[in-house]
């Protein structure tokens, strides 16, 4: 589905996370981290164990700019994953904050 749809959806009043991950999946794609990362937040408050929502949350914040956030939005996201079974995302996860930990004195610098 496009997002216009999704977000018609939205405004017809059929809020889920899953049509919030949608949304946020869309967003990103489209190269608007900033609308992604709100509605990937708000998929996360629906169903906090969606260890999916949670990582691309993190990617959104980081591509945002945000590093700080997408690290809080991966270690909520492992926990989540290691709760549920879910070891794929939980892997991708500590990649992705390996990643960050490496990056993040440029990170840093470029954020400030």
């Amino acid at each position: 589905m496009d997002i216009e749809t999704l977000e018609g959806m939205l405004a017809a009043g059929k809020d889920s996370a899953l049509l919030r991950f949608g949304l946020g999946k869309s967003w990103l794609d489209a190269g608007d981290p900033v609308r992604a990362a709100t509605h990937l937040g708000r998929c996360v408050v629906l169903d906090p164990d969606y260890s999916a929502a949670w990582k691309l949350l993190g990617k959104a914040w980081l591509a945002g700019g945000q590093p700080q956030a997408a690290r809080e939005a991966w270690q909520r996201g492992l926990s989540v994953a290691g709760s549920k079974g879910d070891q794929q995302a939980r892997k991708e996860m500590q990649v992705f904050l390996r990643r960050l930990d490496r990056d993040s004195p440029a990170l840093l610098a470029k954020a400030g």
